[in-house]
């Protein structure tokens, strides 16, 4: 499997008991969906392997306590921290309305309601503390603050973005140097 056709889903950030059980800090609002899975792909030395589940269950808010099929030891587990944990594309739940994935969006054209076409999606930057949308147009770099305010709608069949973008924020980006 490869990394491109998968979604993380969390990190093994702890062992939980001498029989080798992991726990999983899981990257999701409905950890609950995770719960009963039958496995899962470890990311090691930038591989996907997948690893087979005998037991899951719930611990305390967005951890996921884990028992691996060939994992029987705290020795064993301990080669597991730090592993991100990733699924197929498939098994994302589906979403409506204006609710998207960041990796779905990639190619969509942006509609801002004053100043029209403000490019089209090429990332998403998550690594700052408000998430933005990096848009290319004209060889420009436009960023765009992803909130309920500023997108109005999402079109998946014609691959667009409805925005209404603060005034002069888009022109910011496009203007011509003087």
């Amino acid at each position: 499997m490869r990394k491109e056709d998968c979604f993380y889903l969390g990190k093994i950030v702890k062992k939980f008991s001498y029989k080798g059980e992991v726990l999983v800090k899981l990257d999701t609002d409905e950890p609950e969906l995770y719960e009963n899975m039958e496995s899962v792909f470890v990311e090691m030395r930038n591989a996907l392997i997948p690893f087979f589940i005998v037991k899951s269950q719930l611990h305390k808010d967005s951890l996921l306590r884990i028992k691996f099929e060939d994992v029987s030891s705290e020795a064993e587990a301990e080669k597991l921290l730090g592993s991100a944990l990733h699924l197929p594309l498939a098994l994302l739940p589906k979403l409506s309305g204006n609710q998207f994935y960041y990796h779905e969006i990639i190619g969509f054209t942006v509609l801002d309601a004053n100043y029209g076409d403000a490019g089209v999606v090429t990332k998403v930057n998550d690594s700052t503390a408000q998430h933005l949308l990096v848009l290319k147009k004209a060889n420009k770099e436009v960023l765009i603050p992803i909130n309920d305010h500023i997108i109005k709608r999402l079109d998946r069949e014609q691959k667009q973005i409805h925005i209404e973008a603060p005034e002069g924020l888009i022109d910011l980006y496009l203007c011509e140097d003087e």
